[in-house]
Parts: structure tokens; sequence; C-alpha cells
């Protein structure tokens, strides 16, 4: 009995330890989708608020940018594209970039920064319970 519970273990070890590595090196991955290029999100006080709470690029997170540079109509597609990859998060500082996204997905969360009223652009619902994702 010993001797089979022993062999169930060595196996278990053996060939279950590729798969809690891999598990263990799954990352989340924050989808960027901008209207233009690079560093639109302001690149460096994001990061630098990711560390605040304890996430970094590389480390523990992923991050996937999508770049419209400056073709609007792109971002759709764009989009589509960070759901399909299913990111965690969606993030974006244009109100074509919120409203994309808001179109692709029901479930990833959103996160947006537009100067723009967000309820008059049909973002949320209202301020005090934006609904949706």
């Amino acid at each position: 009995m010993k001797r089979c519970a022993f062999g169930l273990i060595l196996t278990l070890a053996l060939f279950g330890a590729p798969f809690i590595a891999v598990a263990q090196a799954v990352k989340p991955v924050i989808g960027i989708l901008s209207g233009g290029s690079r560093g639109g999100l302001g690149d460096a006080a994001f990061k630098e608020g990711l560390s605040d709470t304890g996430y970094v690029e590389g480390r523990n997170l992923a991050i996937e940018y999508r770049e419209a540079e400056e073709q609007y109509e792109r971002l759709p597609a764009l989009a589509a594209d960070l759901v399909s990859r299913q990111v965690a998060l969606i993030a974006t500082v244009t109100l074509p970039g919120a409203l994309a996204a808001k179109a692709a997905t029901t479930t990833i969360p959103i996160v947006f920064v537009v100067g723009e009223d967000p309820v008059q652009a049909g973002l949320v619902a209202s301020l005090s319970r934006p609904g949706g994702n």
C-alpha cells in the first residue's frame, strides 16, 4: 500500500509539476487601447500607479498595447483584438477608445479617462450607478 501511494505521489510530482509551474507563470494582462501612439495614457504615471499597488510589468503583469495612430476607425478592430486575447482589463483615455471598448465587450472591465460627460456620451448609465463593466 505504501509503495502504491509513493508511486502515485512520484507520478504526480513528475507529471504535475510542469502544469503547476505553468499555472503560476500566468500573469494578468491589461489591454491599453490608444487612439494615438504609445504613451498617450501617460505610460510612466500609469506604470507607477500599478507599481504602487504591487503590479510590475514583466514581473507579475503583462500589458498589451493597441494603437490606432490617429486612425480612429481602427479602434473597434483593435478593441475586438484585445477582447479576443481575453485581457483582464481595458484602459483608454479617449472617448472613441472608450466607446469602441464598450461596444466590443460587456464582461471585461473598462477603465477610461475622458473629458466628456460619460453619461451624456453613453458610456455609463449614471455617475452614482455606472452599471455595465
